[in-house]
């Protein structure tokens, strides 16, 4: 059965090769799951992915039982349709830190399904103080952009 959660962060930290890392606490219900897998994908949502972002949040429920239409990749691993953007990932090391498992996995395939232009305003999605806001122009502190 497939499993879904919302990673607090997930990070680039190479190029060549593309990796990428995240943490997974031990009190995710998706937890004992992923601790089996060696493969998964992590999927990268703006405004318009809301539905999938709240499933990722929600506790108690299937996530794949309603709501977001979803299918596997010819590896296996559910994606949700639609979304921003996904990354099909290989588990590569995994630290155990506190209550957390840090993952770092190579990323071999990926899809971008929106994107914008560069210094475009984009519908980027961010969970902080316990609520979703829309990132724009006027969530800018400081533009870095040389005039």
């Amino acid at each position: 059965m497939p499993v879904a959660l919302a990673a607090a962060s997930v990070a680039s930290i190479s190029v060549d090769p593309p990796l990428l890392v995240f943490s997974i606490s031990a009190l995710s219900s998706a937890a004992e799951v992923l601790a089996k897998e060696t493969t998964l994908v992590v999927h990268s949502l703006d405004v318009h992915d809301i539905e999938v972002a709240k499933l990722g949040i929600t506790n108690g429920i299937d996530r794949f039982a309603q709501g977001p239409t979803w299918a596997q990749l010819a590896t296996g691993e559910p994606v949700f349709d639609g979304v921003r953007a996904w990354v099909r990932c290989e588990d590569i090391e995994r630290v155990q830190s506190g209550t957390s498992t840090v993952f770092v996995a190579r990323a071999p395939e990926s899809h971008i399904e929106r994107d914008s232009e560069p210094g475009q305003l984009s519908d980027g999605l961010v969970y902080h103080n316990r609520s979703k806001h829309r990132l724009g122009e006027c969530s800018a502190i400081e533009s870095g952009h040389a005039k």
